[in-house]
């Protein structure tokens, strides 16, 4: 074989690999392609192998047929109030045509983007910039229908339409964050203006209640304290009457005569000279009589013990006179510490005993009675007895009338 016949071996065997290359094409899967035959769409490309003829038949279009997702540049656009806002879109978008996605639209994804921005300033124009920003939802709603309508012919179907950001002008926006701050400080204010009127009512109440409670306190204190001062005063007068009868008695019983009296008045006499204010004193005109009668009494003692004059012996007193008992004052002491410590006993006694009444199932406390401590009851319907009422009643058994008006009024 010579040279010649080789290289058209070789020629005709590169022939034939390239035409079994060209009339086999593999689709991937999501993929469709469009072959032509002599420049005429002639079928459609399912994913997988397939034979074409060479020459005749070339795939023309390779289309996605998963949905596509675009993103388009930001764009002004002029709203109802005139003011431009930036506005950032994506698109989702599926091709369910093949052939009109191929033929109908000479760039589909040109044509979706300048649809999306016409349709945008149509539907921005006219709704101002408060709407614009509170209507997203509606926005992408009504942007959705235009271009789904309009991309039908082409073999696209519209899912989906998002506004990713709209971007107001800066002066714009520093005047809502002003006004976004302004209406924050403006809450805040009333929440502490608030906070504030609650705590002085808290306070005021407070104040009232513990103002009435200071009122009774002080009342039930001057109560307390005008029944301790008549109390006191009874008994310091009862003391001097009795001081008095008994240094009257023990006078009398010990039958004085004027000697003892001019002797005592004689001592007196010093207590009245005292004093830094007394420049000068005044003899009273009893000292001559008492001096008198010591005189005569001296006289008499030394003459023999005469009778004395009629006039300078002292008036016996009418009646029987006695020396007083001996009073012993440790004895008494004695006796009313015994008798406060026995009601002291019986005081802790009676609180044992009701706090032992309180321990039982069923019995709760009541009110207070007479002595103070606290009544208890089996939880049965019985007529409250205060301290007051306590007070009124066993000041109704005293015969005192002024005893028996007081505990009246303390009552009421």
């Amino acid at each position: 074989m010579d040279s010649t016949s080789l290289i058209v071996a070789l020629v005709v065997a590169l022939a034939v690999i390239f035409i079994l290359a060209s009339s086999i094409r593999v689709v991937r899967q999501q993929r469709v392609g469009m072959v032509e035959r002599l420049g005429r769409f002639n079928r459609t490309l399912e994913p997988g192998p397939h034979l074409l003829i060479p020459v005749l038949d070339k795939v023309r279009y390779n289309l996605d047929m998963r949905e596509n997702v675009i993103p388009f540049p930001p764009q002004g656009v002029i709203t109802e109030d005139n003011l431009m806002v930036g506005i950032d879109s994506v698109i989702y978008f599926q091709i369910v045509d093949p052939e009109r996605a191929a033929y109908e639209a000479q760039d589909y994804v040109k044509a979706i983007e300048q649809l999306t921005q016409t349709t945008l300033r149509n539907i921005i124009g006219g709704l101002d910039l408060e709407q614009t920003l509170t209507s997203r939802e509606e926005i992408n709603q009504k942007l959705r229908v235009v271009l789904d309508e309009a991309t039908g012919k082409w073999g696209i179907k519209v899912n989906r339409v998002e506004l990713r950001a709209i971007e107001p002008p800066p002066t714009i926006r520093d005047a809502m964050e002003k006004g976004a701050r302004a209406e924050r400080d403006k809450r805040a204010a009333i929440l502490i203006a608030e906070g504030q009127r609650q705590s002085s009512i808290l306070s005021a109440g407070g104040e009232k209640e513990s103002a009435i409670l200071r009122a009774q306190g002080d009342r039930e204190a001057a109560v307390l304290r005008a029944q301790a001062d008549r109390q006191a005063q009874m008994l310091r007068a009862e003391g001097e009457a009795q001081a008095i009868g008994t240094v009257f008695n023990a006078i009398h019983a010990g039958q004085p005569d004027q000697a003892l009296l001019s002797y005592q008045y004689l001592q007196m006499l010093p207590q009245l000279a005292k004093g830094d204010a007394n420049k000068m004193w005044i003899v009273p005109s009893e000292l001559n009589d008492a001096l008198k009668g010591l005189g005569g009494l001296v006289g008499q003692a030394v003459g023999g013990g005469g009778a004395t004059s009629s006039s300078s012996a002292i008036p016996a007193a009418t009646g029987s006179f006695s020396a007083p008992p001996k009073i012993d004052v440790q004895a008494e002491i004695e006796q009313q510490s015994r008798q406060d410590e026995e009601a002291s006993r019986r005081t802790v006694a009676e609180a044992i005993a009701a706090a032992a009444e309180l321990e039982r199932p069923g019995v709760r406390p009541h009110q207070t009675n007479g002595n103070g401590m606290q009544a208890v009851t089996d939880g049965r319907d019985s007529s409250p007895t205060t301290t007051e009422q306590g007070a009124a009643a066993s000041a109704a058994a005293s015969s005192d009338p002024a005893t028996v008006q007081e505990a009246v009024n303390v009552q009421r």
